[in-house]
């Protein structure tokens, strides 16, 4: 259950939990010091880490709410509806040897855009910029994965209670055609998937040759022969 906030009750039914916003994974010194004040602040009783990236301050009661969420700064952003939880991403081609593509830019491009826009169920991005797929890209709602040849698109993919991997949409896309690609996917969801339907489940029901034949063939960027 949630606070109007977006806090997370917690499991002693009295403190919450908030989730930080943290673009891309990336934090500046500054930011984590803040985050450090802020905890030693209110008494926090654990700061952690999780899987997407971002980090948890659990243990907050309902009157300290509003303080730390302002004394967090940019990264105490509040979510109160159905809309992307975040942009995982890799090290990409700047720090990595294996990364080929640019993870981390098109990450935070992906982040840009889609911050704020509401959908019928939450979202969960994995940009990797390689193989390796280290942005966990397969088990997210959008993949995209970088290769020598451009980027690869995935959709549908879940990690949870019925985990299952997403399905390759298309290959060897520029950036631009990958974001438009994943644009796409996501209009063609909010138009037609169900409040609090998962892209896997949403997948699922309507099945693969439906997006084919509704959206994927009518994309220039995709060769018919490779929409399978």
């Amino acid at each position: 259950m949630a606070h109007h906030t977006g806090a997370i009750l917690q499991r002693d039914g009295e403190t919450f939990g908030i989730v930080t916003r943290v673009p891309g994974g990336i934090v500046t010194p500054e930011a984590l010091e803040n985050l450090a004040a802020v905890a030693r602040n209110y008494h926090v009783p654990m700061v952690k880490l999780t899987s997407g990236q971002r980090f948890m301050l659990i243990g907050i009661p309902k009157k300290d709410l509003a303080a730390v969420y302002r004394d967090l700064g940019s990264l105490g952003e509040r979510e109160t509806a159905p809309c992307v939880k975040y942009v995982q991403t890799c090290l990409g081609t700047d720090f990595c040897k294996y990364g080929v593509q640019d993870s981390v830019a098109l990450g935070l491009e992906l982040e840009k855009r889609y911050h704020r826009v509401a959908f019928p169920a939450k979202l969960k991005f994995g940009v990797s910029g390689c193989l390796r797929c280290c942005g966990e890209s397969y088990v997210r709602d959008i993949g995209v994965i970088g290769t020598q040849r451009g980027w690869t698109v995935v959709f549908g993919g879940n990690s949870g209670r019925r985990p299952s991997p997403g399905t390759v949409v298309a290959e060897d896309l520029s950036t631009n055609d990958a974001l438009d690609l994943v644009h796409r996917l996501l209009e063609y969801y909010q138009v037609n998937a169900s409040q609090k339907e998962r892209t896997a489940r949403f997948l699922e029901r309507i099945g693969f040759e439906r997006l084919k034949s509704e959206l994927l063939t009518l994309l220039p960027y995709i060769p018919l022969d490779d929409v399978r």
